[in-house]
């Protein structure tokens, strides 16, 4: 045994995204004793600007918006109480398909190996005992988060360490849960089209193959609050609408598929650090 302390390092693509994702386990850890270490992956410039005004449109002012989030994202890592936050700051790729996929300096557009080696640097700095991260989808197919998943992978790759992998996922079940509770909260939303129905049904994961389910229940208000803290995408962030009563009915538990291990925990496990401590 060490006094270095056990340490979680979350990888993530967006400001807003440590909340959305990992804000219970974030925040869970933290009060554990455990160090939270986030890594964001983009400078969020093509979010939402002041007044919900779009990307492109009249208005939108990314380096304003840059500053913004900036801002927000280090009200959410004090309201989850995250050790320390890093930034990589790479530009926006925006949404699959988007122009500023293709921008020069994009996240998307850099070389994985470049963004890993830095990344590599972050992790032997750390030495983080946990990484999470994104599944090769990106869970939804977001070019940013696809990227976050490849220089995570590429960067344990060119480490000497062998922390415990996660990737974040979502059980099906619940994923239908979402579904009705999203058309609960917007009556007009029009049904989705039958490719979209299609793709949808495949986010997540079937849940006897998710390996992980962590209870965050008694820190739902603290990932509640994180994420309005990114007040800037509220209209993206539609979680908030619920209220915090619902919202942690809901979002009690956290939930991953672990890809790299080396205690021999058994699984399904409840713990991240199963193994560890």
């Amino acid at each position: 045994m060490t006094d270095r302390p056990l340490t979680l390092m979350a990888v993530h693509a967006h400001p807003d995204d440590e909340a959305t994702g990992t804000g219970g386990v974030l925040a869970r850890y933290a009060a554990e004793g455990i160090r939270t270490v986030l890594v964001t992956c983009t400078d969020g410039g093509c979010g939402d600007g002041p007044g919900g005004v779009k990307p492109g449109d009249p208005g939108h002012d990314p380096a304003a918006v840059v500053a913004m989030r900036r801002r927000e994202l280090e009200a959410s890592c004090e309201v989850l109480k995250i050790s320390d936050l890093e930034t990589l700051d790479y530009a926006d790729s925006g949404m699959m398909g988007w122009p500023t996929n293709d921008a020069p300096g994009s996240f998307w557009q850099t070389p994985v190996e470049e963004g890993a080696a830095r990344l590599a640097d972050l992790m032997r700095h750390y030495r983080p005992d946990v990484v999470v991260t994104y599944d090769e989808n990106g869970f939804y197919g977001h070019p940013d988060h696809i990227q976050a998943h490849r220089i995570t992978m590429a960067a344990l790759e060119m480490i000497e360490q062998t922390p415990k992998v996660y990737w974040t996922t979502m059980p099906r079940s619940a994923m239908q849960r979402f579904g009705e509770t999203l058309r609960e909260f917007q009556e007009d939303m029009p049904e989705p089209d039958p490719a979209e129905a299609e793709a949808m049904a495949e986010i997540g994961l079937p849940d006897d193959e998710i390996t992980t389910w962590v209870d965050t229940t008694a820190f739902s208000g603290q990932k509640f609050d994180a994420l309005a803290a990114h007040a800037s995408q509220g209209d993206n962030i539609f979680f908030l609408k619920m209220g915090k009563e619902r919202f942690g009915e809901l979002m009690g538990t956290e939930t991953f598929l672990r890809v790299k291990d080396a205690t021999d925990a058994p699984v399904p496990e409840t713990d991240l650090f199963a193994g560890m401590r």
